[in-house]
């Protein structure tokens, strides 16, 4: 986030649509929406920009009593949110009961001496709020309703008003970086390491992490948005509902990310599961680091490093360009180490070739290695070109009877590739075109 800009933070107790006002207000399904109370586990924000201001919206849990130290918690990110808002929505549901849970709120927004609007949500035809929600104390009360989209220019316009003019730079080079895994592998204490700070919630239990999370920092220079993501779990063990939803924001944060961390843990690395993951990851285009988490339980258990490494070497053998770093998220072992590779990555993955240069390595690798072909389909390759719009490095190769190039040729050719142009960290993609077609 950039310090200086406004923070407008969304409270209130669970299942008053929350989530779908942030959703809503965004024009796109960014938090977790379900039936089920109390869907919203940590805090997320994105930017809003609204005549002329721009200000962070965060959405966050559902206030309730904490009934053990998972929920006390997660009860604790809502006054943290509040504190360093510098405005507050408190949200209340039209259709409910004034409660003490609602007062509890209340009372804590108004703590904080910042301006404060209730927000009466689900209001769908009643345009004038209820006079029992006066008795909260708050003097801005505006009705919307988030599913049909009314009184949200109403609310911006009233938020825009008590906000200093302010100017979000997300800036340009930044590297996005996901942490993508199976649940429990311990993702959100390697989120709360690099960020510095308990940003995701850190628990015992697998599945915490339901929306995804992100926080820009600065590393030497660089900026870098940091994306903690829900476990994504086998096909035939994900429910419905929110996680089912979880799991696609998790697909969705690799689309999105340049970069993505698979963690996983070193007591049971290199799964079929963890390799589907690297696969999505390598099918999507993005840059890959393998961080092998809880390496110091393992080497406290006399796990050797060789030894694991050699078996992610194997288990990962259609990854070979992507780095493995051990870690401990706990410890702090080697953490940083993932922003310099993720520096590095993103530098390898914007490496332009001269052409002549390109065709220089086609020549000699022919030359080298010919390529075999059937009987009168004898393929040739005559020159190669980088492209340049692409979300990977990328390289048009033309020739003649190309699609008689044999897949083994074509992993000869990415190797031989890769010895010149290590591109590490990130896969490369060839297009093997004959020189007739369309280019």
């Amino acid at each position: 986030m950039t310090k200086s800009a406004p923070i407008v933070a969304i409270v209130g107790q669970a299942n008053v649509g929350k989530s779908s006002l942030y959703n809503a207000i965004l024009g796109r399904r960014e938090a977790v929406i379900a039936r089920e109370a109390g869907t919203t586990r940590d805090s997320i924000s994105s930017k809003v920009s609204w005549n002329g201001k721009d200000f962070w919206l965060v959405d966050s849990a559902g206030y309730k009593e904490a009934e053990d130290e998972f929920e006390q918690t997660i009860q604790s990110q809502i006054s943290q949110a509040a504190d360093a808002a510098s405005l507050i929505w408190v949200v209340v549901d039209a259709g409910g009961i004034l409660s003490g849970a609602d007062r509890q709120v209340a009372k804590m927004a108004l703590k904080t001496k910042k301006p404060v609007i209730l927000v009466v949500n689900k209001s769908e035809g009643k345009r004038q709020p209820s006079d029992d929600w006066v008795k909260l104390g708050i003097k801005d009360i505006l009705p919307t309703s988030a599913t049909q989209k009314l009184g949200l220019a109403e609310l911006l316009d009233a938020t825009a008003e008590r906000l200093p003019k302010a100017h979000i730079n997300e800036g340009r080079g930044r590297i996005r970086l996901s942490i993508v895994g199976r649940p429990n592998v311990g993702k959100s204490t390697l989120f709360n390491a690099l960020a510095k700070k308990q940003q995701s919630i850190v628990s015992e239990r697998a599945g915490t992490t339901r929306d995804v999370n992100r926080i820009a920092i600065r590393y030497h220079g660089r900026e870098i948005e940091l994306s903690d993501t829900a476990g994504i779990r086998r096909s035939g063990r994900i429910e419905a509902g929110a996680e089912r939803f979880s799991v696609i924001r998790a697909l969705r944060a690799i689309e999105e990310a340049d970069i993505c961390v698979l963690a996983m843990d070193t007591s049971e690395p290199g799964v079929a599961l963890d390799q589907k993951i690297a696969g999505l990851v390598k099918d999507a285009g993005k840059g890959l680091i393998v961080a092998v988490n809880k390496y110091d339980l393992a080497k406290s258990a006399g796990q050797s490093r060789e030894s694991m490494l050699s078996q992610i070497t194997r288990d990962f053998a259609f990854t070979p360009w992507a780095p493995v770093v051990f870690v401990s998220a706990v410890a702090g072992l080697n953490v940083t180490k993932l922003y310099e590779l993720a520096a590095e990555i993103a530098d390898n993955r914007k490496l332009a070739i001269k052409t002549s240069e390109l065709n220089n390595w086609l020549k000699a690798a022919q030359a080298q290695h010919p390529p075999a072909g059937l009987k009168n389909y004898q393929p040739k390759l005559n020159y190669a070109v980088q492209e340049t719009d692409q979300n990977q490095p990328s390289f048009k190769v033309f020739g003649a009877h190309t699609k008689f190039l044999h897949w083994s040729y074509k992993r000869y050719l990415e190797r031989s590739f890769r010895e010149k142009w290590p591109y590490s960290g990130s896969p490369i993609k060839f297009w093997f075109i004959d020189k007739e077609a369309k280019r």
